[in-house]
C-alpha cells in the first residue's frame, strides 16, 4: 500500500474496455484518477440507494402524516 496526500492507496487489477482505455490515454487522462472518480460516484449512488431502501418505511409514514395533517407550522409560511 502507498500513502499519498494522507490517503492510503491500494493497487487493484481492473479489466476495462480496451477502446475506452486507448481513447483515455490518447486524451492524456490519468486512468487511476478517472477510475477512482467513477468508483467514488458509484459508491455514493449505492449508499444513497441503500439509505432510501432502509428508510422507505419511515419516509412513507412521514409523507402520509403530512398528507393527512399538512405541514407543521404551515400557517406561518409567507407563501
Amino acid at each position: 500500500m502507498e500513502v499519498l496526500m494522507g490517503m492510503t492507496r491500494r493497487p487493484a487489477n481492473l479489466s476495462l474496455d480496451a477502446a475506452l482505455v486507448d481513447e483515455a490515454r490518447a486524451l492524456g487522462l490519468n486512468l487511476s484518477a478517472a477510475a477512482e472518480a467513477g468508483l467514488r460516484a458509484a459508491v455514493a449512488e449505492a449508499r444513497a440507494a441503500r439509505w432510501l431502501a432502509e428508510n422507505a418505511e419511515a419516509l412513507a409514514s412521514s409523507n402520509a402524516w403530512v398528507e393527512a395533517k399538512g405541514l407543521p407550522l404551515s400557517r406561518h409560511r409567507p407563501f
